[in-house]
């Protein structure tokens, strides 16, 4: 069955799978302010580092441009050869060639793009998924569920915000990391008489965030809304479109997870530290990709959820202009991509440029800060918010970056 069909083959099998969801998003697909309420953002993040010059931004017929060919997409920009249903999309996404940091190693680099500041030893920023919790998750008074997931990945915590806003670590297959053991409610008062008279004591807040933990942990157990991992529950024509790999189910569990009102959800598809042999690892990882990603976009239209997601794709940094004795291509900051798509972001653009062999950008840059902004901004977060760290320092959210204005 083709792909881009399969969506309104199952239109009718969907609504029996998961009747709670779909009547919730019926009810929020008919309400303006519930709608706006239910945005979130699908973080994909390519761990190790991925080479975006043989994905996003391709330098055919140079040096070091590689062996693969470019294609033509429906926007206005070209992809790889290996990625055609994405091409086939293009209007859908956008791509920002012009990100340039500092960072090419993989703790300091992963720590940066998610949080917006480069690490320092005497303060601990949150993550993206931390500030859309604490901004977004406390105004779901119905949501049961964490409102930061990581599926399939780990991912930088809530830093001075609490650990209330880490993430809510799932396997990519749904099982649980973070919860282990049962709890019980007469439990969880005695927990809670012990926790007052020691935060009374004035020795600190970690036992108010440990009490907030232990009362997720009670609701986990009972809400119906953890059903949201449980992907068993989609027709097999959704299973089989997303894939059977860890990274589809991911995908497909992050859908559900949105459905169910959580703000933001991390997946990983990891494996991009490609020293050696980077094209041939390509011409079957990006397939993968290419797969998973397009189906989501699909998934997405076909349940009225496009115009109140946004999905950012990425790593650590990208990869070297030169190709290596090894065929492969080491870290490099100074220029690579970025993904973005969702209803939230316009699609259909190269945002930024980079010079012919790839080595510098041409024009304006784009860093961490920026896509943070641009991201927390098209979710209806202020740019402007500051927060105080644990220190006293004022901190300005994604580091005071600024919007990138042709993506909203």
């Amino acid at each position: 069955m083709n792909r881009r069909h399969f969506l309104e083959h199952v239109g009718g099998l969907a609504s029996l799978a998961s009747t709670s969801l779909s009547f919730g998003q019926t009810i929020i697909n008919n309400s303006p302010q519930l709608r706006n309420d239910r945005k979130g953002v699908i973080l994909i993040w390519l761990g190790g580092g991925p080479p975006t010059i043989d994905m996003w931004d391709l330098k055919p017929g140079t040096k070091e441009g590689g062996p693969h060919v470019p294609i033509n997409t429906t926007g206005d920009f070209q992809i790889s050869e290996f990625m055609p249903e994405l091409a086939k999309l293009g209007k859908d996404f956008s791509i920002i060639r012009s990100m340039s940091t500092r960072e090419a190693d993989h703790m300091r680099g992963t720590y940066y793009m998610h949080t917006g500041f480069k690490p320092n030893p005497t303060v601990v920023h949150p993550s993206l998924g931390s500030v859309i919790s604490f901004e977004l998750g406390r105004k779901r008074k119905d949501l049961e569920i964490p409102a930061f997931f990581s599926v399939g990945t780990g991912s930088v915590g809530g830093g001075f915000l609490g650990t209330a806003h880490n993430p809510f670590v799932v396997r990519s297959n749904g099982q649980i990391n973070n919860l282990g053991g049962s709890v019980n409610r007469g439990r969880l008062n005695f927990l809670s008489i012990l926790e007052k008279n020691f935060i009374n004591s004035g020795r600190g807040e970690l036992p108010m965030d440990h009490k907030k933990l232990y009362e997720k942990t009670v609701k986990l157990n009972t809400s119906p809304q953890m059903n949201a991992l449980k992907t068993d529950a989609e027709p097999d024509e959704v299973k089989n479109a997303y894939g059977t790999t860890g990274f589809g189910n991911s995908a497909l569990i992050a859908r559900r997870l949105l459905q169910q009102g959580v703000p933001c959800v991390e997946i990983g598809f990891g494996g991009w530290d490609l020293h050696q042999m980077t094209h041939d690892t390509l011409s079957t990882k990006l397939p993968e990709l290419d797969k998973v990603v397009s189906t989501l976009i699909l998934d997405l239209k076909r349940l009225d959820m496009w115009d109140t997601t946004a999905i950012v794709m990425m790593g650590e940094f990208g990869r070297t202009p030169r190709i290596n004795q090894n065929a492969g291509r080491d870290h490099w900051a100074a220029t690579w991509s970025a993904f973005v798509s969702g209803g939230l972001f316009k699609g259909g653009r190269a945002i930024g440029a980079t010079t012919p062999d790839g080595k510098m950008v041409d024009g304006i840059a784009y860093s961490s800060e920026n896509l943070m902004a641009t991201t927390i901004s098209a979710l209806g977060i202020d740019t402007t918010t500051k927060y105080t760290s644990k220190r006293g320092r004022p901190m300005r959210v994604a580091n005071g970056g600024k919007i990138i204005e042709e993506l909203l």
